[in-house]
């Protein structure tokens, strides 16, 4: 049975960002989607550097320790926005629920069913992509049809501060890819704004942040809500 929360009406929504630009992001997300939600940011961009080169586990005791650093300061729920860690931080023992950012996305992906294409930026991203696309399909007893892509030059890009080119390879991408997929899942949260310029491909094509907010803002709507399942 997973948990249950009581909520209130007005919270205080905690981000754990491993990149600034986010911040803005989702707060107009939330700004446009009533604005009542307090949210409090923390930032911290060494987590997925460390993921580039050492085991994603082995960033297990910081991840905990920045969930734990939200709570403290008393948010109601907690937003992983990395797709890379979300799995770590959805594991952490924590009072209040901690979703990673890309789950409503998969489930919606899986739910949509058929061809599943994910765009990825990050090489880092796509296991635990999988294995989330994977539970989501578990969850409702479908079985999985999904191809997982590498972006080719879109992180070096992200990495150079070079957001056009970053989000023109990713449109790119999206549009040959288009091609053999009934479903388009954008892997990483960054990677949304490229939905402006990769048009009507003929598929559906899921970004995180926007799905995530949709959750977090039902979520204050309601005074009971049943957390999402944890790995």
């Amino acid at each position: 049975m997973p948990a249950r929360w009581i909520l209130a009406a007005v919270m205080t929504v905690g981000f754990l960002h491993t990149a600034s630009l986010h911040v803005a992001t989702f707060d107009r997300l939330l700004d446009e989607m009533g604005g009542d939600a307090a949210r409090v940011h923390v930032v911290d961009e060494a987590l997925l550097e460390r993921c580039r080169v050492e085991p994603t586990h082995a960033v297990r005791p910081a991840v905990q320790r920045r969930v734990q650093e939200l709570v403290a300061q008393g948010v109601d729920v907690v937003c992983c926005t990395c797709s890379t860690i979300g799995g770590l931080a959805e594991a952490v023992r924590s009072p209040v629920p901690v979703i990673r950012v890309d789950r409503p996305m998969m489930r919606r992906a899986v739910e949509l069913g058929g061809r599943i294409v994910v765009l990825a930026a990050a090489e880092s991203t796509l296991v635990p992509t999988h294995f989330l696309l994977q539970e989501e399909a578990n969850r409702i007893g479908v079985p999985l049809t999904a191809e997982m892509v590498t972006v080719a030059g879109a992180w070096d890009a992200f990495l150079r501060g070079d957001r056009e080119s970053y989000l023109s390879e990713v449109a790119a991408a999206a549009r040959h890819a288009a091609r053999r997929a009934d479903v388009l899942v954008l892997a990483q949260a960054s990677m949304a704004d490229a939905l402006a310029t990769i048009g009507n491909v003929g598929v559906a094509v899921l970004s995180s942040p926007r799905l995530a907010v949709e959750w977090l803002s039902a979520t204050r709507r309601s005074s009971e809500e049943t957390a999402p399942p944890l790995p």
